[in-house]
C-alpha cells in the first residue's frame, strides 16, 4: 500500500510540475482556455485511475503519457468544435490570455502563440493544426505527435509541413522588439483617446486588417474591417459613442503589448496587435463575455489538482 501511495504521489507532484506545459499546448491546439482547462483536468483524472488500475502497467514517463493524453483530448474537441465555430455569430477569434503583470501566470506560452499565430492556425483542418503546434512549436518528433493523430510519423511530417506552408504565407512577420511594439501600440491609444483621425492612420499600416469578437451577445463588426482609414473612422466612432467611460489601458496579451477596454471598472474588450514594419498590421478585439473570464486574472485556478 505505501508503494502505490508513493507512486500516486510521485504522479500528483509530477502533474503539478507539468500543469503550465499541458495547458500551453491545449491552449495552443483550441484556442480556448475553458476547453484547454477541461484538456488538462480530464487527462489528470485518466492518469489517476491509470494509477490505481491494478492491470495497468506502471507508468514509466508520466510526462510523455500527459502530454499524448491532453494532446488528444484537444484534437477530439477541436473536430468536434468545428461546426459550432463554423455557425458562430460574426468572426471567432481565440480567447486572449491577459498577463498583469503577474509572473506566477499558470500559462506560459510559446512566443509565437500570438493572438495573430492563433487565428492563422484556425483555417488549418485540426491534424495539420495539431502536428505543426506539436512538432514545430513544442518539438515532439513525428512518431509521438503520430501517437496523437492515429497517423504514420511520414504522414505527420507531411501535415506539419502543409501546416508550415499555410503559416508562413499568412502568418504575420514581427521584426520589432517589445518596446518597439508597446511605443506603437501606445502611439494607438493615444490617438484614440485624442480622436486624432491622422495619427491613428499613421501608426495603421495602409492595409491593416482588424477583427472584432462580440460572439453575437454584444456589438461588434461582423466581418474584417481593412485599410487603414477604415479602421481608423471605426475606432474613433466607437471612442465617440463611449467617450470617456471606456478607458483603454495597458496590457500584455499573449505575450505581446496590447490593450484591455475596461467601462465602469469592468472588462468590456480586450485588443491584440501584430506589428511590421513599424506599423500595426492586424487588430483583433475580443468582446464576447465567455471569452474575458481570464482577462482579470490567470488561467489555471479553476481545477485543482485531483
Amino acid at each position: 500500500m505505501d508503494s502505490e501511495t508513493n507512486i500516486a504521489a510521485d504522479y500528483a507532484a509530477e502533474y503539478r510540475a507539468l500543469r503550465p506545459r499541458l495547458l500551453s499546448v491545449a491552449y495552443s491546439l483550441l484556442g480556448s482556455v475553458e476547453e484547454a482547462e477541461d484538456s488538462v483536468q480530464e487527462a489528470w483524472l485518466r492518469l489517476d485511475r491509470a494509477q490505481r488500475d491494478p492491470e495497468q502497467e506502471e507508468i514509466r514517463d508520466v510526462a510523455a503519457w500527459l502530454v499524448t493524453a491532453v494532446s488528444r483530448l484537444a484534437l477530439d474537441t477541436l473536430r468536434s468544435a468545428r461546426r459550432r465555430r463554423e455557425e458562430y455569430v460574426g468572426e471567432w477569434l481565440p480567447e486572449p490570455l491577459v498577463q498583469h503583470g503577474d509572473p506566477a501566470d499558470r500559462v506560459t506560452l510559446d512566443e509565437s502563440m500570438s493572438m495573430a499565430m492563433l487565428v492563422v492556425l484556425e483555417s488549418l483542418s485540426p491534424a495539420e493544426r495539431t502536428a505543426f503546434v506539436l512538432h514545430d512549436v513544442f518539438g515532439l518528433s513525428f512518431a509521438e505527435v503520430g501517437k496523437v493523430v492515429g497517423r504514420t510519423p511520414a504522414a505527420c511530417r507531411q501535415l506539419a509541413a502543409r501546416a508550415r506552408k499555410h503559416v508562413t504565407e499568412r502568418a504575420p512577420r514581427f521584426d520589432v522588439d517589445a518596446d518597439e511594439h508597446r511605443r506603437i501600440v501606445d502611439a494607438f491609444r493615444a490617438a484614440v483617446r485624442g480622436g486624432d483621425l491622422d495619427g491613428l492612420v499613421a501608426v495603421l499600416d495602409p492595409d491593416v486588417v482588424m477583427r472584432s469578437d462580440g460572439g453575437g451577445v454584444v456589438r461588434s463588426a461582423l466581418r474584417p474591417i481593412v485599410g487603414a482609414h477604415k479602421v481608423a473612422r471605426f475606432m474613433l466612432g466607437i471612442r465617440s459613442r463611449y467617450g470617456a467611460a471606456l478607458e483603454l489601458r495597458p496590457a500584455t496579451v499573449n505575450g505581446r503589448p496590447g490593450l484591455v477596454g475596461e467601462m465602469e471598472g469592468q472588462t468590456d474588450s480586450v485588443i491584440a496587435f501584430a506589428v511590421s514594419g513599424g506599423r500595426i498590421v492586424e487588430i483583433a478585439g475580443v468582446r464576447n463575455p465567455e471569452k474575458l473570464k481570464w482577462a482579470g486574472g490567470t488561467a489555471g485556478d479553476r481545477h485543482g489538482d485531483g
